[in-house]
């Protein structure tokens, strides 16, 4: 019998992050205490860009965004925020990415995981920008999903192509 497989990957639909920064910009041109402030949230190439003439009301955008985010099922580990809001001009201006694939670091700290806390003979082996977690066991497979959702890594998992 064949092994079987599932594939570890961090994706995101740019879709429903797309989505989640046409609500929040909504959100705020509609908010009372967004009125003349000219606070915005657009993106500035791959980057979102968040500005506002206060650094309180930049940071409260943030807070408007994260929040369509998880209402959209968006991991905000995949939401990297670049530092403290900067002044520029008169604005306060915040850069965020979105944050994908699994780097070969982070890819090798999850294989670690599987060959230290996992069953024996589960293969976990890095494939670019995701890892292939392999066994002849579909039981061991359920474990180690299990084991790796049950961790706390600094960037989002998706588990895909089960088979």
């Amino acid at each position: 019998m064949a092994d079987s497989s599932f594939d570890i990957v961090s994706k995101v639909e740019r879709q429903e992050v797309d989505n989640a920064l046409n609500q929040a910009a909504k959100e705020i041109t509609q908010r009372y205490d967004f009125k003349g402030t000219n606070a915005s949230i657009s993106w500035s190439g791959e980057k979102i860009l968040m500005q506002a003439n206060g650094e309180e009301r930049v940071k409260a955008i943030l807070d408007i965004f994260q929040s369509k985010l998880i209402k959209r099922g968006i991991s905000l580990k995949s939401l990297d925020v670049e530092g403290e809001p900067q002044l520029s001009g008169k604005e306060y201006k915040l850069f965020a990415s979105i944050q994908e694939g699994i780097s070969q670091e982070n890819a090798k700290k999850v294989a670690k995981v599987i060959r230290d806390e996992g069953p024996k003979g589960v293969k976990a082996q890095v494939q670019g920008d995701e890892l292939r977690v392999s066994s002849k066991s579909r039981d061991d497979l359920q474990a180690i999903i299990a084991l790796l959702k049950g961790k706390d890594f600094d960037f989002a998992l998706q588990f895909v192509n089960y088979r």
